[in-house]
Formats: structure tokens, C-alpha cells, sequence
């Protein structure tokens, strides 16, 4: 009976855009059990698990990804929202923010305009084209924001969301490594650093490490999306990739 039940079940989603929402919830709860588990080691970063999961379920089923986009555009409607969500640790953080003002923009146009132009001069070195280098120029801003400046300067979206996700990654697994190899212990400075290159997956892991850290990476993740929608365009424009 359970078996036939499961059928149905499997038969009715199969046939619905269900099927993209149902597992993409699956699988993110499943990966963050797994994280949790493991004691939040990095490298089962949850994004990481669900991701991987996603794809041989995909290949293993032989499922379109237009089909599973049917009902996995439902959490991807969320990125809005979201985005707009970072007002709140913007507004939390305003009393800090008025004490640090001139490190805090010193940090945010370094990162900025350092994460741009690096990551386009390496993919230029390595021969890449000119719509890719523009594709993974606002790779460390959050998705929703880095797609639409991708789409402004010429770039491509869908490259920029994957570039976005790898890059938020790294970050994450990275990242609080780094700050142990380098002795940095200021909640405020990690926090800082973590949002500016990693955005939202950075976020989540400062979080997990303390609160402070948190609050610093979701302010300078906010910061940074505004301040790159900003210099970026300019940036590029002064490095000749614009036209």
C-alpha cells in the first residue's frame, strides 16, 4: 500500500510544476540535516549538498530543466523579496554604521572594485570573451542584483546566477580559514569582508559563527549590492569594456 501510495504520489507530481518546488525543498532539508550533522563543516555547505542532489536527480530522472523550472520558479520569485529584505539589517546596523562610516566605504569600494576588475582581468588573461568577463564582473554581489546589472552592462544572467552561487561557496568554505591563518578576530572586520565577497551564502555562515559577524556581512552584503549597481558600470567603462 505504501508503495502504491508513493506512486501516486510521484505520478501526480511528475505531471504538475509541483515536482521542481517539492524537490528543491527536499533537498535543501535534507542537505542542511546533513550539514547540521556534521557539525557545520564548510565543506557540506548546504547550497553545495542541494545543488549536487538537484543535478542527479535531474539526470537520473531525465528531466527537463524547463520542467523543473515549472515549480522551481516559485523559490526563485523569492530572490525579490529577499533582496528587498536587506533594508532590515541595514536599518538594525545604522548606529554602527555612523561610528564606522569612512572604513566601512573604504571596504566596500576596495572589495568592489577590486572583485570586479581582478576576476574580469584573470578571465581576460585566460582568453575568455568579452560577454563572459562581463558576466563575472558582479559575481560577488547577491543574485537577484548581480543578474540585473549583469543584464544592464551587457553580461549574461543565467552565467552571472551560476558564477554568483560558486563564488558565494568558495566564500563560505574559505572564508573563516582565512581569518584563522590571518589572526583576525574582530567580528566587525570578518563580517565586513565576508559580505562583500561572498553575499548571502557568506552571510548564513557569519551567522553560524556569531551574531555579530552576521549583522556586520548581511550590512556590508546590503552595502554592496547598492554600492556595485553603482561603480561597476563606471568602472568598466573607465577599463574600455563598455562601449
Amino acid at each position: 500500500m505504501a508503495e502504491q501510495d508513493l506512486s501516486a504520489v510521484w505520478v501526480y507530481l511528475s505531471a504538475s510544476p509541483l515536482l521542481g518546488l517539492t524537490i528543491t525543498l527536499v533537498a535543501y532539508s535534507l542537505a542542511y540535516r546533513l550539514y547540521i550533522h556534521a557539525n557545520s563543516n564548510p565543506l557540506l555547505n548546504p547550497v553545495i549538498t542541494a545543488v549536487a542532489a538537484l543535478i542527479m536527480f535531474l539526470v537520473l530522472t531525465d528531466t527537463p530543466y524547463a520542467g523543473y523550472f515549472e515549480g522551481g520558479q516559485f523559490v526563485h520569485f523569492l530572490l525579490g523579496p529577499a533582496t528587498v529584505a536587506l533594508a532590515v539589517p541595514l536599518y538594525k546596523q545604522c548606529a554602527n554604521l555612523k561610528k564606522l562610516w569612512l572604513p566601512v566605504a573604504v571596504a566596500l569600494i576596495a572589495g568592489v572594485s577590486v572583485g570586479a576588475l581582478s576576476s574580469v582581468g584573470i578571465a581576460w588573461l585566460l582568453g575568455a570573451s568579452w560577454q563572459t568577463q562581463l558576466s563575472l564582473a558582479p559575481k560577488s554581489v547577491t543574485a537577484p542584483v548581480a543578474m540585473g546589472i549583469s543584464e544592464q552592462i551587457g553580461g549574461l544572467p543565467s552565467l552571472t546566477a551560476v558564477l554568483v552561487v560558486i563564488t558565494g561557496i568558495l566564500g563560505a568554505v574559505i572564508g573563516t580559514r582565512l581569518f584563522a591563518l590571518m589572526r583576525i578576530e574582530d567580528d566587525a572586520v570578518k563580517g565586513i569582508a565576508m559580505g562583500v565577497t561572498a553575499h548571502g551564502i557568506g552571510t548564513a555562515r557569519a551567522f553560524q559563527i556569531s551574531s555579530g559577524m552576521g549583522a556586520f556581512s548581511g550590512l556590508a552584503m546590503a552595502l554592496s549590492a547598492f554600492a556595485t549597481a553603482i561603480i561597476l558600470p563606471w568602472l568598466l567603462e573607465l577599463a574600455g569594456l563598455l562601449h
